[in-house]
C-alpha cells in the first residue's frame, strides 16, 4: 500500500501513511534531506514544467515529500504558486491513474500500486452521484456544475449539455477529466496553511528559492499578452464600449488604460484603439496614456481594484470567478495561467495580420 500511497498522495488512506512514517514532521525536514529536497523539486517542476518532477524510487521519500511540498507552498504563500501547484500535482495523477486504469496485464497488482476508476470514484463520494449507460456516464449536475467550473472550452458549458432528470453526460474521458478537477479541488483546498515555527525555520532556504523560481517568471508582474476574450467582465465591457465608438467617463477611460498598459498594450496601440470613439483626440489620449504608464508622471498607474470599479459602477456582468478576486489583474492572471496554449493568441497579432490583408 506504501507504493499506492506514494503515487497518490491526496488519499484519505495515504495521511495515516503520513502519520505512521514520520512521527513528527519538524524531524523529517530537520533530518531527511532526500525528502525536503523532493519536496522542493515538487514546487520547483511544478511552477516550471506544470508537473511534479521524476519520482523517486524510494516510496517513503515519495510519501513524505508531499506534506512537505504543500509546507513549502504555504511559506511562500502566493496565490498563485498555489494554483500552479494543485493543478500540476492533479495533473500527474490524471497521467498516472489513466495508466492505471488501462493497465490490465495479469503482473500488475491495481491493490497495491495503482487505482480503479470505482475506488477513486468513492474516494471523492462521487460513487452515488455517477451512473454509467450504456454509451458512458451520466453525473449529478449538482456534483458536475462545480468539477466543470474551472474547465475552459464550450462542451463543459451546461447549456452545451442534454440535461435529463437531473443528470449530464459525460463520456469516459470527461469523466477522468472531471476526476482531476476534484482532485485539483482537494489540493488546493486549505493552502495555505499557518507552517509552525520550528517548521518553518528549517525549510527556509527551500521556500527562499521558491520564492526566486517564482520571481524569475514573474507570473504576478509580467502579461503581454492581449487577449479580450479572457478579459475581466468589467474591462471587456469597457473595451467594447470603445470598439462602439461611445463616450466613455473619466474614470471608466482610466480604468480601461490602465488595464490595457499593464497588459503590455504600448502607447500606440492604446491611441489606435480610440481613433474609433467620437471623443477621440490623439494628443490628450497619448498624454493620458503615458501618465498612467509612468512615462511623463512619477507614477505607474495600477488598474481601479473590484471595489473601486463597483463605487464607480464600472462592476458589471460579474461571474463566478469574480466572486473570489479583488482585482481585474489578478482576474486575468488567472484566465491566462488556466488557458490552454492554443486559446491564447495575442489579439494585436490579429489586428496586424487584418491590416495588412486589407491593404493588400
Amino acid at each position: 500500500m506504501q507504493r499506492l500511497h506514494a503515487r497518490y498522495p491526496f488519499l484519505e488512506t495515504a495521511r495515516d501513511a503520513v502519520a505512521t512514517e514520520a512521527v513528527d514532521l519538524a524531524t523529517v525536514v530537520d533530518q531527511d534531506r532526500a525528502v525536503v529536497d523532493r519536496a522542493r523539486e515538487r514546487v520547483v517542476a511544478a511552477i516550471a514544467d506544470g508537473e511534479t518532477g521524476e519520482p523517486r524510487r524510494d516510496t517513503r521519500v515519495e510519501l513524505l515529500s508531499y506534506p512537505v511540498a504543500r509546507v513549502l507552498v504555504s511559506m511562500v504563500e502566493e496565490r498563485v504558486l498555489v494554483r500552479k501547484y494543485a493543478r500540476a500535482e492533479a495533473a500527474t495523477a490524471y497521467d498516472r491513474f489513466t495508466a492505471d486504469f488501462e493497465d490490465t496485464t495479469e503482473l500488475k497488482s491495481v491493490e497495491s500500486t495503482g487505482l480503479d476508476l470505482e475506488t477513486l470514484l468513492a474516494e471523492f463520494d462521487l460513487g452515488g452521484a455517477v451512473r454509467e449507460t450504456a454509451d458512458g456516464y451520466r453525473i449529478d449536475v449538482g456534483t458536475y456544475l462545480p468539477l466543470a467550473e474551472d474547465l475552459w472550452g464550450d462542451e463543459w458549458h451546461l447549456v452545451n449539455r442534454a440535461l435529463t432528470d437531473g443528470e449530464v453526460p459525460v463520456d469516459h474521458d470527461e469523466l477522468l477529466t472531471l476526476l482531476r478537477e476534484a482532485i485539483r479541488g482537494r489540493i488546493e483546498d486549505g493552502l495555505p496553511f499557518d507552517v509552525p515555527e520550528v517548521i518553518a525555520a528549517a525549510l527556509e532556504d527551500e521556500a527562499a528559492e521558491i520564492r526566486e523560481v517564482l520571481a524569475d517568471l514573474e507570473l504576478t508582474q509580467d502579461i503581454d499578452t492581449v487577449v479580450p476574450d479572457l478579459f475581466p467582465p468589467c474591462m471587456k465591457a469597457l473595451l467594447d464600449d470603445i470598439q462602439k465608438g461611445e463616450h466613455l467617463p473619466h474614470h471608466s477611460r482610466f480604468a480601461i488604460t490602465a488595464f490595457l498598459t499593464s497588459i503590455g498594450m504600448t502607447t500606440d496601440e492604446i491611441v489606435d484603439l480610440y481613433r474609433i470613439n467620437s471623443s477621440f483626440g490623439e494628443e490628450m489620449t497619448r498624454y493620458q496614456t503615458d501618465h498612467i504608464r509612468g512615462d511623463s508622471s512619477p507614477t505607474e498607474y495600477s488598474p481601479p481594484s473590484c471595489a473601486t470599479m463597483q463605487s464607480y459602477g464600472d462592476c458589471v456582468n460579474k461571474d463566478d470567478l469574480c466572486e473570489r478576486i479583488p482585482h481585474p489583474m489578478a482576474y486575468y492572471e488567472e484566465r491566462i495561467d488556466d488557458a490552454d496554449d492554443d486559446e491564447i493568441e495575442d489579439w494585436r497579432e490579429g489586428e496586424s495580420e487584418e491590416e495588412t490583408a486589407s491593404g493588400d
